[in-house]
């Protein structure tokens, strides 16, 4: 059941909540050193000292305040470490319904592990002052191109709808190698579950889920610009495809295979572009079409 904060948005990032499970525990200060192993309970007092964590009455909590199981407690996730990404995003429309942008790459799209402040949409938020501004559809944080957000709660079922049934018409740009042995346009399918590491999508010997159009625009030497449609919205769909024909996205760094964890080269993005999107907008009836204004990599000879 969703609950109102009884904290604002601050600096673009909105309130984190974690329900209070059943447990042993009987002060909040005893559950979080549980639930929040790597914060100590130094950092959480000093938060609750200027009042930034509360319940769901809006009430200021202590570390010594009892546990209830049952409650939500509201609190602002903190990160010190947080790397700069020094890409910007670009508003390509907005009106009362609906905000597009045009995302760079390495910029993840929500809050979550290592990125706070550093996302597509605490900087929307703080760009906008539009608290109410929430994602329609996904786009890997490895991904650059057209991404929508909802800004009017009372309609943003309409557009997530238009993903849902499948209404929108995606069209994305990669570069990859080329070969000479495989024939465009090509239609690929097949199943695609998780992988054994949970940031890995891997495919199965079973019923398709996942469709995809894969065509050839341009042949530079050993590398080629292909455009691709995916009709479904799997996970790493596009890469899983282009992986499975033998061509993976340059710099990809989870196909074929997940390469060490480190910190991102800023000089080579994965070249994967969300070209545009088109639909007929679900409060107006109008046609849209939105197209990025970013470009892939030069091609090497």
């Amino acid at each position: 059941m969703a609950r109102t904060p009884f904290l604002p948005t601050r600096d673009g990032i909105s309130p984190s909540l974690v329900w209070l499970p059943h447990g042993p525990w009987k002060t909040l200060g005893e559950f979080f050193a549980f639930r929040f192993p790597m914060v100590s309970a130094e950092s959480w007092a000093e938060r609750m000292s200027r009042g930034e964590v509360v319940d769901d009455l809006g009430v200021a909590l202590s570390i010594d305040s009892p546990f209830r199981i049952g409650a939500c407690v509201f609190y602002y996730r903190q990160r010190r470490d947080e790397t700069p990404i020094p890409f910007e995003e670009k508003i390509l429309f907005l009106n009362d319904q609906l905000l597009v942008v045009d995302k760079p790459h390495f910029v993840a799209v929500t809050p979550g592990g290592r990125f706070l402040r550093e996302t597509l949409l605490a900087r929307l938020k703080r760009s906008t002052g539009i608290d109410t501004l929430t994602p329609i559809h996904r786009l890997d944080r490895e991904t650059a191109g057209v991404m929508m957000f909802s800004v009017d709660p009372s309609t943003r079922s309409l557009w997530q709808s238009l993903f849902r049934h499948r209404k929108v018409d995606k069209v994305y740009e990669a570069i990859a190698p080329f070969r000479d042995s495989i024939s465009f346009p090509r239609e690929v399918s097949s199943c695609i579950v998780r992988g054994d590491k949970f940031f890995r999508m891997c495919e199965v010997k079973e019923e398709a889920n996942a469709f995809t159009t894969i065509d050839l625009i341009e042949r530079r030497g050993s590398l080629a610009l292909y455009r691709l449609y995916p009709h479904t919205g799997k996970m790493h769909q596009l890469r899983v495809h282009m992986n499975s024909l033998g061509i993976p996205i340059l710099n990809d760094r989870f196909y074929p295979e997940a390469l060490p964890a480190g910190a991102d080269d800023f000089s080579a993005p994965l070249q994967l572009l969300a070209r545009s999107l088109a639909f007929t907008d679900p409060v107006v009836g109008e046609a849209r079409f939105f197209k990025s204004d970013f470009k892939l990599q030069e091609m090497s000879v």
